[in-house]
């Protein structure tokens, strides 16, 4: 059988899913300089997620109630961590204040399988306690293999078992943006 061509999602469509991202963040948690939202990226996909996020939700919060932006690094809470070493280079955890008490929106790149969100719950409690926490994804692919869902979902893309979805979030032009989802290449 022949494998499917690879599908990719242009890169108006990526920034709809992100400005939907943003307005359905921003109607759930209303302006208000004394709550504490923090938008938190999952290292390494969800970095640029947040970033992004973080622009849009300019327009919709006064700068005195935006939420803040923060990075976890789950390396050391992953289950495959002895299939999957540590790299190199990794991006640390950066988080911009306390967060017992505050409402914190978890954020990646790519939903499958709900490991990668475990392992983030897990480096996040090591930080304190939240009073709520949220997730939201730009692509929802599948394939869950934990009872984990998304408050907020950009894109929905049903990929197949051994389909790579990947993400890229162009640093300074969003019109360079590409996700694609498609069978891995074969090893030789």
């Amino acid at each position: 059988m022949p494998a499917s061509a690879p599908l990719s999602i242009p890169s108006s469509a990526i920034s709809q899913a992100l400005e939907k991202l943003a307005s359905e963040i921003a109607a759930r948690h209303p302006a208000d300089p004394a709550r504490r939202l923090i938008l938190i990226g999952i290292a390494n996909g969800g970095v640029h997620v947040v970033t992004r996020l973080q622009l849009l939700l300019r327009k919709h919060y006064p700068e005195n109630a935006r939420p803040r932006t923060g990075i976890l690094d789950i390396s050391f809470h992953r289950d495959d961590i002895g299939l999957n070493p540590i790299p190199k280079e990794f991006t640390p955890t950066l988080i911009p204040m306390d967060v017992n008490d505050a409402t914190v929106i978890l954020v990646d790149d790519v939903l499958q399988s709900g490991r990668t969100v475990k392992a983030a719950l897990d480096e996040l409690f090591d930080h304190g306690r939240p009073a709520k926490v949220e997730l939201a994804v730009l692509v929802d692919r599948g394939g869950r293999t934990l009872p984990v869902a998304a408050d907020y979902t950009g894109l929905g893309i049903p990929a197949r078992p051994g389909q790579k979805v990947s993400v890229t979030l162009h640093a300074t032009d969003p019109r360079h943006d590409s996700i694609t989802c498609a069978a891995p290449a074969a090893k030789s």
